[in-house]
């Protein structure tokens, strides 16, 4: 399924930049569904949870902005807007 994949390659975009920074966790993610992406927030959520489960993403608060315009140039995509990692403090320590 479509968008399966949509949500899958978006966790793994999300533990990738996780591994990078060197993060304990993701704390929040923020998408953007453009109006013609097939997703409902409802329907995009489950996937996501879904894609998720397993992964540093798993307990990421998911906050979904929805656009209603079909003209927008991304009206087709799913735009990851925001990132909020959990990492460790200048002890070492979460």
């Amino acid at each position: 399924m479509h968008e399966t994949g949509i949500a899958k390659d978006l966790v793994e975009r999300l533990t990738v930049a996780a591994a990078q920074a060197d993060a304990l966790g993701i704390k929040q993610v923020c998408v953007w569904l453009g109006a013609l992406s097939q997703f409902s927030p409802e329907h995009f959520r489950e996937h996501f949870e879904e894609a998720a489960r397993g992964t540093l993403a798993e307990h990421a608060s998911l906050q979904i902005v929805t656009s209603h315009d079909p003209l927008d140039p991304n009206a087709q995509h799913v735009v990851l807007q925001s990132l909020e990692l959990e990492v460790p403090d200048d002890e070492g320590e979460g």
